[in-house]
């Protein structure tokens, strides 16, 4: 739940950058807010899910 979490707030703060530094427009964050809201419902998904926390282990293991 955690990485859901933070996870999506990363992504949130990703699309609010594009849209104020980059000239995203607001109908394309709604396009690909609604792309993955009907691609979590797909059979997809529990894949992407676990490519997800694969990653964020990978991140969370490097030591500084």
């Amino acid at each position: 739940m955690i990485l859901s979490i933070s996870g999506v707030m990363l992504l949130g703060v990703i699309v609010f950058l594009f849209f104020r530094k980059d000239g995203l427009k607001a109908s394309h964050a709604v396009v690909c807010a609604l792309f993955g809201f009907y691609l979590a419902g797909t059979a997809i998904a529990p894949s992407i899910q676990a490519g997800g926390a694969s990653l964020a282990g990978l991140l969370g293991g490097i030591k500084f």
